[in-house]
């Protein structure tokens, strides 16, 4: 919150102790820049990606997610549900 940008390499890792809908919710309000958020499970499936605007209230997954990667909307369409990643060190 409170920055101007996100680089296009530049991202964030949330992570959560279980898989939940409420808890993997994100809100954009103070947020100056959209970002690509992408939920993935316990299992490392993506359940949801899609484009968080900025200020727009809440944004929840519509599966159970355990980790929200915050990042550039440009990796947006490098995502898709269904996909399972590798998540190092998280």
């Amino acid at each position: 919150m409170f920055r101007r940008s996100i680089d296009d390499n530049e991202g964030l890792l949330l992570v959560e102790d279980r898989n939940s809908i409420l808890n993997t919710s994100i809100h954009m309000l103070f947020m100056f820049f959209d970002i690509a958020a992408i939920w993935i499970n316990s299992e490392n499936t993506v359940v949801d990606a899609r484009l968080a605007k900025k200020w727009f209230p809440f944004y929840f997954p519509q599966k159970p997610a355990m980790y929200i990667l915050e990042c550039n909307p440009s990796w947006l369409d490098k995502f898709q549900i269904g996909d399972v990643i590798t998540i190092k060190d998280a």
